[in-house]
């Protein structure tokens, strides 16, 4: 009989094996919306605007504004509501156009599902399931909405997240019979995983309408926490903060000493503080992990944790997988090996229906046939389809499968006929500590055995194999000898064997009756490299990154295919699954000493991997693991950077991961490092820049204040030297481009601070050069006879050009500024350009020279204070070169 679903009393029963017709899938999804849950609303430009204000640096510069007004010092307080209006509108802006990034970015990581629609298996998105539609369900996959099952084949369903229970759920399919019965073992719901096996079930709820959608409903929007190196920089600014404000309570007490006014010592602490604490800091290293992510986006990277940046660039150890990362994943069978040695190779030509099998010493039609036993075993329990649209043939399902229905089609063996001819009884699906798949069709008045998987597996199961048409004892060391001939070219083998058994109602086909087959022969598989790979390998060397390949392959498969990728090993490298399994029951230290030297890992489960990235980690790396299935989630998880694959990966990997690579290229993950030192390395930047002007800043008042000289700046003057030099300046210097060389030095240390011995050194030469010399030139200036007023004009002009060569001075930590594309960063030159003409604009403005008290210089006075500013080029460029002299170049 017949199984229909009907979704409401005017909709035409539909029979669920051909699923709907496209033209009733619109129809609904018209009617019921997109299958998505709800999303929060992003808040207005006016809410990001008043978030802005929450800020103890605001808080700061209200206080300011506060103390101006009390004292009667309007024109500050006006000037200081500027400063905070501006600040606030510049935030706003670059968090709304951050907010825009991550949506984009959202988009590109889409979850798929596998419908059965008009009849044929296709790959949509799931946003546009509607109810009725048939959706496959299998071990790895989410749950896309509520289902009612109507297939279930040893199928499993995690459901922690809606029950709370960690054990996973058994379900079973609704037959005819109980359709209305409530029970909860027959629907899968959304958003749950599948653990085990395979299954088919009926929409029966979609977005909100599914039980998590209305608890996401009742839930609404929950909080985000803080990744951990946004508290790391948070520490660092509270640091600076308090150090900051210890020294300006010293300044203060100095002052009174010395009989200043209180009001204007108060308005300094509170100027020099928002001076030197860098609040622009968090936003711009956000930036600069944003815009990192933006190009990862570009090169098929997907940053679902925006640290996450950072930490790939970091890596020391990339633990990949083979299939569909080094490799193209788009396997072909190229050889098939019978029991008797006889040799078929097939057609790889692009023009699927003219390829075809070939033999020696025999013809096309004789060759398929001598495959057809063989090639009906592959087809019978497969689980792909392979599907002509528009005269091109489309397979949906494991490559493995669509590689042998295509074998299949080559000998004219018509997958959908044999189904007609065999129909199924029962099946057992692959799954990888099985190593076999196996299903069970009826053949006239008895039941055959369809086997297919790994060749020492199957060469065990079977007791007999066809030679010259007749049935002969299994020769297994014949078997194993051609397996290993095919493993050595680099193919990956496959057997296939049969039996039979009796037509018995009471029984039930199951694993228990894979004994006495019958073994038909192996096929070999290739998959080729992909063409980027070995320069992407030798990136790695020349980046002191090391690459270990994990793989199910046989030994000598793997092996092979490494060679061919670039990745070349000694012996000594190479390992297996059972070898590590022996280091793991022998101890942690027999495990570490097995990972620190192997290099290929062939054989060896999913499982195995958590235990090998966690080996890696001891023996000190900083290890980046790639992953695709739910058996990779644990590795995936606890690498210090788990990848997951966007295309053939599940949803419990890609969940389980910091990045999604959309196209499971190897290349990709070279690129995402490069941006990732990119990324750590305009952080730095940033820190240097910020970090060295504030404290500059800072020194010259501890030089000033103490040695009986007045305030060198008003404090107005400070809050604009704050606006001007690092307004825009900061988040430029985040998005400067990757100088080139990132791949072609060590990775650093993951315990190395921030401010390392590099870091240190620049911060203090630059500190002493712009705050020493600005107070030399203070000092000087006043000893000539210059007015205070005229003093702290050219004084202020100086460190608006201090603090502009610095930023450019920070384009780099070890190449020379002269070295570097002048116009490479646009928006760093031209806010470079603008804080300057801003301030010549200044000058000439009477409402900014009264509350600025500057006004225009001389040519003398420019040309002076130019020749002082060049002093911070001469100083660095030396520094530089000193840092790059002990290793022979840039690094």
């Amino acid at each position: 009989m017949t199984t229909t679903v009907k979704t409401d009393e005017n909709a035409p029963a539909i029979p669920f094996t051909q699923g709907l017709t496209s033209a009733e899938a619109r129809t609904r999804l018209a009617r019921f919306g997109p299958n998505q849950l709800p999303e929060p609303r992003a808040p207005s430009p006016l809410a990001l605007f008043i978030r802005q204000f929450r800020s103890p640096l605001i808080y700061i510069l209200l206080l300011a504004a506060v103390v101006s007004l009390m004292v009667s010092e309007l024109e500050d307080a006006v000037f200081i509501a500027i400063v905070l209006l501006l600040n606030g509108l510049l935030g706003a802006a670059q968090e709304y156009s951050a907010g825009r990034a991550a949506v984009a970015l959202r988009k590109l990581d889409l979850p798929q599902t596998v419908v059965v629609r008009d009849g044929q298996t296709l790959g949509i998105e799931a946003s546009r399931l509607v109810p009725g539609d048939l959706v496959l369900l299998e071990a790895g996959s989410r749950v896309p909405a509520d289902l009612d099952l109507v297939e279930a084949n040893d199928l499993q369903c995690d459901e922690s997240l809606l029950t709370g229970e960690s054990l996973p759920a058994h379900k079973i399919a609704r037959s005819d019979a109980d359709r209305t019965a409530d029970d909860k073992a027959m629907i899968a719901f959304a958003a749950t995983l599948i653990t085990r096996g395979r299954g088919r079930g009926l929409v029966t709820a979609t977005g909100r309408d599914t039980q998590i959608g209305r608890i996401a409903v009742e839930i609404g929007r929950a909080s985000v926490s803080q990744p951990p190196l946004m508290i790391r920089l948070a520490h660092f600014s509270n640091m600076i903060a308090w150090t900051v404000g210890g020294i300006s309570l010293c300044l203060v007490a100095m002052g009174l000493m010395r009989g200043l006014a209180w009001n204007d010592l108060l308005l300094m602490s509170i100027a020099l503080a928002v001076c030197a604490i860098p609040e622009g800091l968090p936003i711009a290293i956000s930036i600069s992990l944003a815009l990192s992510m933006r190009r990862m986006a570009r090169r098929n990277v997907i940053v679902r944790h925006m640290p996450a940046v950072e930490t790939l660039g970091s890596c020391t150890m990339i633990a990949t997988d083979k299939t569909g990362t080094l490799t193209l994943n788009e396997l072909t069978v190229t050889d098939i090996r019978l029991p008797d040695g006889t040799h078929l190779v097939l057609d790889a030509h692009k023009d699927f229906d003219a390829c075809r099998i070939h033999g020696a010493n025999m013809t096309t039609a004789q060759a398929g046939k001598r495959a057809e036993r063989l090639l009906r075993a592959a087809s019978l329990p497969n689980e792909g389809s392979l599907v002509c649209r528009e005269g091109s043939w489309q397979g949906v399902g494991d490559t493995v499968d669509i590689a042998l229905l295509a074998a299949a089609h080559k000998a004219g063996i018509a997958s959908g006929g044999m189904i007609d001819d065999y129909p199924l009884v029962a099946r057992i699906p692959y799954e990888p500590d099985l190593k076999y798949a196996a299903s069970f069709h009826r053949r006239g008045q008895r039941v055959g055995i369809f086997v297919k998987g790994s060749a020492e597996t199957l060469i065990d199961m079977a007791d007999r194999m066809e030679v010259d048409n007749r049935l002969v004892p299994i020769e297994r060391e014949t078997l194993f000898a051609q397996k290993e001939e095919m493993a050595g070219r680099g193919l990956r083998v496959l057997a296939f064997a049969e039996g039979e058994i009796s037509d018995d109602p009471a029984q039930t086909p199951g694993p228990h009756h894979l004994v006495e087959l019958v073994f038909l022969g192996l096929v070999g598989m290739k998959d080729p490299i992909r063409s980027e790979v070995p320069q992407a390998m030798a990136d790695c060397r020349s980046a002191g990154v090391d690459v270990a390949m994990l793989t199910g392959d046989d030994p000598r498969t793997a092996a092979a295919i490494a060679a061919q990728a670039g990745l070349h090993v000694s012996p000594g490298q190479l390992t297996t699954g059972d070898q590590v399994r022996l280091a793991e029951e022998a101890g942690a230290d027999q495990l570490d000493a097995l990972t620190r030297t192997a290099r290929i890992y062939a054989r060896v489960a999913p499982a195995q991997k958590l235990a090998i990235v966690l080996s890696m980690a001891r023996n000190g790396h900083f290890v980046a693991v790639t992953g695709d299935g739910i058996n990779d989630a644990p590795a995936l998880r606890h690498a210090h950077v788990g990848v997951a694959m966007g295309l053939k990966g599940t949803e419990v990997a890609k969940e389980s991961a910091d990045i999604v690579l959309t196209d499971d290229n190897f290349a990709s993950i070279v690129s995402g490092i490069r941006e990732g030192r990119t990324a750590y390395a305009n952080i730095r930047k940033v820190i240097l820049m910020l970090v060295a002007t504030g404290a500059a800043e800072t020194l010259l008042f501890l030089l000033a204040i103490p040695l009986g000289l007045p305030m060198p700046l008003l404090p107005v003057q400070l809050l604009w030297l704050n606006l001007v030099t690092n307004g825009i300046q900061d988040v430029a210097l985040a998005s400067e481009k990757p100088e080139g060389n990132e791949l072609t030095r060590p990775p650093r240390t993951p315990r190395e601070p921030i401010f390392d011995r590099t870091m240190i050194s620049r911060i203090l030469a630059s500190t002493l050069v712009i705050g020493g010399g600005g107070f030399a030139i203070f000092y000087w200036l006043l000893a000539q006879g210059y007015e205070l007023s005229q003093a702290r004009n050219m004084l202020l002009l100086l460190f608006v050009m201090f603090e502009n060569v610095q930023t450019f001075t920070s384009r780099s930590e070890r190449q020379s500024i002269f070295s570097l594309p002048f116009f490479g960063n646009p928006l760093l030159l031209a806010s470079v350009v603008a804080a300057q003409a801003i301030h010549i604009l200044a000058m000439y403005i009477p409402w900014f020279r009264t509350t600025l008290e500057i006004a225009p210089n001389s040519f003398a006075q420019w040309m002076l204070m130019l020749a002082a500013a060049s002093s911070l080029v001469l100083t660095t460029e030396l520094q530089k070169w000193l840092t790059r002299r002990p290793a022979g170049g840039n690094r």
